[in-house]
């Protein structure tokens, strides 16, 4: 019945106009229905395009001249007022139309600016590298938003394909420069470095150097938490390193298991606060294994009842037919579970190594 109504909304001034008429025919003289013909032309100037709008406004001066003609009051003080009071709100709704339209014009270009800022900053991925298959999403909370400060990346090297996840603490443009110089910083080092444990290096003294140029607050907000991934060409086994950052999942045969770092370390641009080395955990990756790595939007995602996404227990005796399909289903439950009201970005990427391989 909603979506029907939904659907339907654009006959709302016929109907506001046609209700006004009977009622003011059918009602005392006295009576006027004033109201609903000044709410047809409106609600047309927010639903509808500019010519409907002025034909709504002109079906509701014709309507009000009709029924006050029919009681004799046109000519009279009270008559002229109530018409020319239609009239004026009649051609009001034309300027809000106007002001609506080119207000929507402005987001329009706005959200493919976004768009083309996203897809330079956040490419997609390759579909496949070798005998992965890998699948990427980022759900922003802001709706028509396309980029905040998640960020995800993949790059086929030397050492195997590797995989970037990570948060940047804080929001907007600053954010986003901070996205732009991890990722940057990623792809080139990622084809440098024999290590993981060098190359969150790199991506340390970067963000720091990014940092450092900030004045005031700002500076407390631009470390990043970040999981590295790398899966050596054979295929048989898995590598991370955890920078503050939830626990990648498992994902085989229904079977799921978190990949909980051996020991917790702070998050990239905080390194310097702490004494603690990075640490590379291994981990076997069979084949019909897919890793999940996400943002904390997933596990902060709450229901009316404030309880909390856990993507562990929701994945559980769950076989999907690969990285998309996996991927797909998440945001779909997710949506379920939150009611659609979704608070925090996120981003998530998914890599299955295949059965046959």
């Amino acid at each position: 019945m909603g979506r029907w109504c939904l659907r339907h909304l654009q006959l709302l001034p016929v109907l506001l106009l046609c209700a006004g008429a009977l009622l003011d025919y059918n009602t005392s003289p006295h009576f006027s229905a004033e109201a609903f013909y000044t709410a047809a032309p409106m609600t047309a100037a927010a639903l509808l395009s500019l010519r409907a709008t002025i034909l709504a406004g002109i079906g509701a001066c014709a309507a009000d001249a009709a029924l006050l003609t029919h009681f004799g009051f046109l000519g009279d003080s009270g008559g002229r007022s109530e018409l020319a009071a239609v009239a004026t709100v009649s051609a009001f709704a034309v300027v809000v139309n106007r002001l609506m339209y080119y207000s929507a014009a402005q987001l329009h270009s706005a959200r493919k600016i976004a768009l083309a800022v996203q897809r330079a900053v956040l490419p997609q991925p390759p579909a496949s590298i070798g005998h992965l298959r890998i699948a990427v999403r980022y759900q922003s909370a802001v709706k028509g938003a396309q980029i905040g400060g998640d960020l995800y990346g993949v790059q086929d090297t030397p050492y195997g394909v590797r995989c970037l996840v990570g948060d940047v603490r804080g929001k907007g443009m600053e954010a986003v420069k901070a996205v732009d110089v991890a990722l940057g910083v990623f792809r080139e080092a990622a084809e440098e470095e024999p290590t993981l444990v060098r190359l969150a290096a790199r991506l340390e003294r970067a963000l720091l150097r990014e940092a450092r140029r900030r004045a005031g607050p700002e500076r407390t907000e631009g470390f990043v938490t970040g999981v590295l991934a790398e899966i050596p060409h054979s295929g048989d086994e898995l590598r991370l390193l955890n920078r503050g950052h939830p626990a990648p999942l498992l994902l085989h045969g229904g079977e799921v298991r978190s990949a909980e770092p051996s020991e917790p370390t702070l998050p990239l641009a905080l390194g310097e606060l702490g004494s603690d080395e990075d640490r590379i955990d291994t981990l076997p990756f069979p084949p019909g294994t897919t890793l999940l790595l996400y943002t904390d939007g997933l596990t902060e995602a709450r229901n009316r009842a404030g309880v909390f996404y856990d993507p562990g227990a929701r994945l559980t005796g769950q076989v999907f037919s690969g990285p998309d399909a996996l991927l797909d289903a998440l945001l779909t439950d997710v949506r379920h579970h939150t009611g659609g009201c979704i608070t925090d970005d996120m981003a998530l990427l998914a890599v299955t190594l295949d059965a046959g391989h």
